[in-house]
């Protein structure tokens, strides 16, 4: 066992990091980890930290390993924003702590798992610790794709690129690490298009199923403008109470937390002046990582939609690569019926420019509503 068995179909990566690993003359100060979402950027980060850290170059077992897979180890600092953006204030510190010796380790590692979220000030920041690299301080940086990093920082970087794993060695990653069943695994992995991440959640949350199969569902109900309108407003709706499910507890949890660290009582009606501007300030970055999050989850269920018109793309080209959604046949052939293989592409391509408007800030609902109305089927499906 080693730091490496939990990045499935990454044997290209697996070979480099460990070279760099073992040989001096290959480790560079900088490394930028690109891959679409769920292929294990972060995983390899973490595990090539790892590695630089143990005696045996990645042993899996000991202290060195294990707090740094976990994050806990003091020379490897992992950043993973919840906010929309990286700021300015945020990369300073950074570049602070990288001018620090490693205080137990071989290295001092400063992961960056959402590079692509660095505002262009926080990049400027981040380039000048790039320019002049302090010995034995090692920069990793993760985002989806070259393009989400500014040039000045992917020049002085090296590319590590990762690809999708292969559907099955997610299903034999969720069988051996999580202990999920054999036809389980293989339906999350397969629905979650190799995301592992989400390929986890799916097989463990039964909710996350549901909603999954309530998205797809929708691909065949949009007939008119009003259906156009519902769907969306339903879209936006799932992505909201998945938010809030998932957030409602640590909220509660983080601003309970907040009061017992300055002494305050939290039956109290009303705080003092002092403590109002702490709970201010936490209920501000509350708001704005439910913000992502929501985003996130619009995104989601987007990409989840998307495979069903990927789907039936592939039933009427008649071509023999693997369904995403084989559970959900009955809806394929029914838009595959319908629509031609142009009017497939078209769906695909609206869908791609709502997540893209998304991104760019548009609000979700407008997005998903444009969207929607270029969805439209020519007749109801389920009659």
């Amino acid at each position: 066992m080693t730091v490496w068995r939990d990045l499935v179909g990454q044997e290209p990566t697996v070979e480099v990091l460990s070279h760099a690993v073992r040989t001096e003359g290959a480790m560079t100060h900088a490394w930028l980890f690109t891959g679409p979402p769920g292929s294990g950027r972060s995983t390899a980060a973490r595990a090539f930290a790892a590695a630089l850290q143990c005696p045996q170059g990645g042993c899996g077992e000991c202290r060195e390993c294990r707090t740094a897979l976990d994050g806990s180890h003091a020379d490897v600092k992992v950043v993973a924003t919840e906010g929309l953006s990286i700021q300015v204030r945020d990369t300073r510190d950074l570049v602070q702590e990288s001018a620090l010796r490693p205080s137990v380790g071989r290295w001092r590692v400063i992961i960056i798992e959402d590079a692509d979220r660095l505002t262009e000030r926080a990049a400027d920041a981040l380039l000048k610790a790039l320019e002049e690299p302090t010995p034995r301080t090692v920069w990793m940086l993760c985002a989806p794709s070259l393009e989400d990093v500014i040039i000045t920082i992917r020049s002085r970087s090296r590319h590590i690129r990762l690809r999708t794993p292969p559907v099955q060695a997610v299903a034999e990653l969720l069988e051996r690490r999580d202990g999920v069943d054999g036809p389980m695994a293989l339906h999350a992995a397969r629905a979650a298009q190799s995301h592992i991440g989400l390929a986890r959640r799916l097989a463990r949350d039964e909710g996350a199923r549901i909603r999954r199969r309530d998205v797809i569902a929708m691909a065949t109900r949009i007939v008119g403008v009003g259906d156009a309108i519902d769907a969306a407003a339903d879209l936006a709706q799932i992505a909201d109470e998945e938010s809030t499910a998932s957030t409602a507890e640590r909220d509660a949890a983080e601003r309970s937390r907040l009061l017992e660290t300055l002494g305050a009582d939290p039956t109290a009606r009303t705080q003092p002046p002092h403590i109002r501007s702490q709970l201010a300030a936490l209920e501000k970055e509350q708001k704005t990582r439910a913000t992502r999050h929501a985003r996130d989850m619009v995104d989601r269920s987007l990409v989840d939609l998307m495979s069903v018109y990927r789907d039936a793309l592939v039933l009427r080209l008649g071509s023999t690569v693997d369904l995403i959604n084989p559970d959900a046949m009955d809806k394929v052939r029914g838009l595959s019926a319908v629509f031609s293989a142009e009017q497939l592409l078209g769906c695909l391509d609206a869908i791609t420019e709502a997540r893209d408007r998304i991104n760019a800030n548009v609000p979700p609902l407008l997005a998903l509503e444009a969207m929607a109305l270029q969805l439209r089927v020519p007749r109801d499906l389920n009659h």
